[in-house]
């Protein structure tokens, strides 16, 4: 079984077969495929999608849960489809410095953005891959219409020298 990251808000999963009918529910919605610079994919499509982002080697995706939608108990294993809200990825393709890997997130649920979801995502997701891949460098692609996403980064990137400064 693949890594399961809990924090205080969100918990990320593994992409599971059982996430893709609400995954490609979310990208029929042309805001989401403009904002994640996404073409429409058939729900098959998105089924061979999920497997080769299971398979390669190359690319760490997790569905990203709001612990406050978890009905019950959380069970690892479960695909808790209630609390899907969106996902996040690495992807370490730079055949020049495979230390480096581009990040993205995606809030996908509206009810679900601005509350820090996305933020605490995406710091997981840098420490998952700083921990297990010994990524030194993450870099992102962003739209210059998605100021959601610009906002994000240009927080983090502010808090990051923020911490550099005060150590």
């Amino acid at each position: 079984m693949k890594a399961i990251l809990e924090g205080e808000k969100v918990t990320l999963v593994p992409y599971m077969r059982e996430h893709v009918p609400k995954y490609h529910e979310w990208m029929q919605d042309p805001f989401l495929l403009q904002a994640t610079g996404s073409e429409p994919l058939s729900l098959d499509q998105e089924y061979e999608m999920q497997l080769s982002w299971t398979q390669d080697p190359l690319k760490q995706t997790f569905i990203v849960l709001d612990k406050e939608l978890i009905v019950g108990k959380f069970i690892p294993g479960e695909p808790h489809v209630e609390a899907m809200v969106g996902d996040v990825n690495i992807y370490m393709n730079d055949l020049d410095d495979p230390q480096m890997a581009e990040v993205e997130i995606m809030i996908a649920e509206p009810k679900s953005r601005g509350k820090g979801l996305g933020k605490e995502s995406v710091l997981m997701m840098m420490a998952f891959a700083v921990d297990n891949f010994k990524i030194h460098t993450f870099c992102v692609k962003i739209g210059e219409l998605n100021q959601a996403s610009l906002g994000l980064f240009q927080n983090l990137v502010s808090l990051w020298f923020q911490r550099d400064l005060l150590q």
